[in-house]
């Protein structure tokens, strides 16, 4: 009986965001914090956010379907407004019968309908933003929420609603252990590790590049490339001192063991890298397949001295090559400059905010 009391007096909070685990493990790190005290809900989409909750413990997913504006002209964006209204009728009825306390979004378009259903129910809303400058989807939910956080100290500027956090990571990441890794006695000792990953869903170009170049990166280092789910280099082309995997749910790991980095500019990643001190060669995705988001992040991190960036525009194998070897010749250089960062607990500051406005 005290059992079920105890679970009944649980105040409730609704996460949501999805579309790319960048979306989904940020709000995981303020579910790490939580747990015990709170009845945790996740209202996402058939994305990421899917197959990433379905390994998490003590937290339950409820689906709703995903909005999305297509950013070039097609008939597609007509329909919108009535898969919005669809989208936020369902989540209005899962937020009725959750009756949470609080909502904390991460935003992408899943999370719009929510966020949206929330304002109208009169539940409190905290949101987040990784990146530099805000996306579309957060545009619109900066006008629904209480308060949105940001990764960047600049985004925060000359805006009531936004406060500056900095960037949710869970202890998985800060913590990992190289040891863990079945592969380690396989590496050469004498060579520095580089850890090749491309987001998520895996980097097409990088992936690319990297089996284009791999007979003169393993001269170097030893490689560990995560390609992504479905995007397996041939078998041929793996030699000693490459280790290849698709997908590493303990990323944590394979952070701990690496040296240096090669990735995308997503913030939620690099932020990572930022905390664990990693110096890095960034690779941002092209502004013709996104909004210019990953540039803009990886121009700030080098303007600070964190990384070595290099546009797909501008790549050629030798300077490819040389951006490398100078991560390797400035090593010191780069963590002194990370070093000078705070890294303050951006966790702890979100769930302040939580807990102050939750109803």
């Amino acid at each position: 009986m005290n059992d079920i009391l105890t679970v009944s007096r649980k105040k409730r909070i609704v996460l949501t965001g999805g579309g790319t685990a960048g979306h989904v493990y940020p709000a995981l790190a303020v579910k790490e914090k939580l747990e015990g005290e709170y009845d945790i809900h996740y209202i996402g989409g058939n994305g990421m956010e899917k197959e990433i909750l379905s390994k998490e413990k003590n937290i339950t997913f409820h689906k709703i379907d995903a909005v999305k504006l297509q950013r070039k002209l097609t008939a597609k964006n007509l329909l919108i407004p009535f898969k919005l209204f669809s989208s936020i009728k369902t989540a209005k009825k899962i937020l009725k019968t959750i009756k949470p306390n609080v909502i904390f979004s991460k935003g992408g378009f899943v999370a719009l309908p929510v966020v949206i259903a929330g304002r109208k129910l009169g539940i409190p809303i905290v949101s987040h933003e990784s990146d530099l400058s805000l996306g579309l989807a957060n545009k619109i939910i900066l006008h629904y929420c209480d308060f949105m956080c940001c990764a960047f100290e600049s985004t925060c500027k000359g805006k009531d609603k936004l406060i500056y956090s900095g960037q949710p990571i869970r202890n998985k990441v800060l913590n990992g252990n190289k040891y863990n890794l079945p592969f380690l006695p396989k590496l050469d000792k004498n060579k520095p590790n580089l850890l090749v990953v491309g987001g998520s869903s895996g980097a097409k170009f990088i992936n690319d590049k990297v089996e284009e170049n791999l007979a003169n990166l393993l001269k170097i280092f030893n490689v560990i490339h995560i390609t992504g789910k479905g995007k397996t280099i041939e078998k041929q082309n793996r030699k000693n001192g490459y280790v290849q995997v698709e997908y590493a749910d303990n990323i944590g790991d394979y952070l701990a063991l690496a040296d240096y980095i090669i990735s995308r500019a997503g913030s939620g990643a690099i932020n990572e890298f930022l905390a664990l001190r990693k110096p890095m060669l960034l690779i941002p995705l092209s502004k013709s397949c996104s909004r210019g988001d990953q540039i803009e992040n990886a121009k700030l991190f080098q303007s600070l001295g964190y990384c070595q960036m290099l546009e797909e525009e501008e790549f050629n194998e030798q300077l490819f090559l040389e951006k490398l070897k100078d991560l390797i010749k400035n090593n010191k250089k780069f963590k002194e400059n990370m070093e000078k960062t705070s890294i303050s607990n951006a966790t702890d500051k979100i769930i302040t905010i939580i807990k102050k406005i939750e109803r």
